[in-house]
């Protein structure tokens, strides 16, 4: 759980909500430190091959579809995320490039 402000976020709720994305093949929400809100909504997301969208695109896309505290304010593009034996994202490996 993200907690923004005061406001609790789940991640598997936004990460639904990309995953219903043409353009998404992989998605995971994580929270990321943010001075004065604790947390900030981030998003690490895999598109399929050949499919092309913009991380302004994706952020719409939720924000569309999600109340207005919780769609991610940072989304990044990354060519894989970490797996698992099981085929899990292992969301403590994830490392966001820098801003």
């Amino acid at each position: 759980m993200i907690i923004r402000g005061g406001y609790n976020v789940y991640p598997r709720e936004i990460e639904e909500v990309l995953h219903e994305h043409p353009a998404v093949a992989l998605a995971a929400v994580l929270g990321v430190p943010h001075a004065e809100l604790g947390e900030e909504v981030a998003a690490a997301v895999v598109l399929r091959p050949a499919a092309r969208a913009t991380p302004e695109e994706l952020r719409e896309y939720v924000k569309e579809r999600m109340a207005a505290y919780k769609y991610p304010r940072r989304v990044c593009l990354v060519d894989a995320l970490p797996l698992g034996p099981s085929g899990k994202i292992l969301k403590r490996e994830i490392v966001l490039p820098a801003e």
